[in-house]
């Protein structure tokens, strides 16, 4: 279990502090939460914040109780935690069959490594020798970057808007590879998205906007709420939705 106690992170900037995160307390258990809210709301820097990236200004995080606030991203993937950036990584000269078995972080042989590119939708004689570099799309990169979550089996995998930057086609089958994964992986799966396909699929959503949590709870007290407002309008969900804020 993920849970954050009060989590705030500001910036300085010319005209003085500005505030991203003011006082972010969430609980995600087992299962598949989706976390959305309007550009510039903070929900990047809050993904960052959880695996280590950046560090809070204050605030506690804990990972099944475990004060893990001020682990470096190195420690906190030891301890459980994956993340996908929203434009993976290239790396020229390192194929895809060495990414996934650098992330499963033990020997696994080619054609375990060629199960996990299946179980994303790809052909693994097409791909498996294929170096990570510019010559794949960014569809092609994600569900790589996917494939190496799944090798990695950690107990909490977090996304930062997976579908950035990719073709419908790719996004579709990226929805199919999320459909499939809480079976596959168990664990917390958490995904930072606009997308209602992806908010539709998820047990629970968070909403933040303006640095703040407006509202957390079952995809099904959220959601109506959240594509039924006219400009999906944040002041309009924090007066009508008052979802678990645990």
């Amino acid at each position: 279990m993920l849970e954050l106690k009060e989590v705030c992170f500001s910036v300085d900037t010319e005209n003085g502090k500005k505030d991203i995160l003011s006082g972010i307390s969430l609980k995600i258990e087992d299962g598949f939460v989706a976390i959305t809210g309007p550009n510039g709301g903070g929900k990047s820097t809050l993904a960052k914040i959880t695996a280590g990236i950046i560090k809070p200004t204050s605030g506690k995080i804990f990972l099944d109780g475990e004060d893990i606030t001020y682990l470096s991203v190195t420690e906190r993937a030891r301890k459980g935690i994956s993340f996908a950036f929203q434009q993976p990584v290239r790396f020229k000269g390192i194929t895809v069959n060495d990414i996934i078995r650098l992330s499963a972080g033990k020997e696994i042989t080619v054609g375990e490594a060629c199960d996990y590119l299946s179980k994303v939708g790809l052909c693994a004689r097409d791909y498996i020798d294929r170096e990570v570099n510019a010559s794949l799309s960014g569809g092609e990169l994600k569900r790589i970057e996917i494939a190496s979550v799944l090798a990695r089996g950690t107990k909490l995998s977090l996304f930062d808007e997976p579908e950035a930057g990719i073709d419908l086609w790719s996004f579709n089958n990226l929805i199919n590879v999320f459909e499939n994964m809480q079976e596959t992986l168990g664990g917390s799966i958490i995904i930072i998205s606009h997308q209602e396909r992806i908010l539709n699929i998820a047990n629970k959503v968070a909403v933040i906007s303006g640095g703040k949590l407006l509202a957390y709870g079952a995809k099904s007290d959220i959601l109506p709420e959240l594509l039924g407002a006219t400009n999906a309008s944040c002041s309009v969900l924090e007066n009508a939705v008052k979802g678990d804020k645990r």
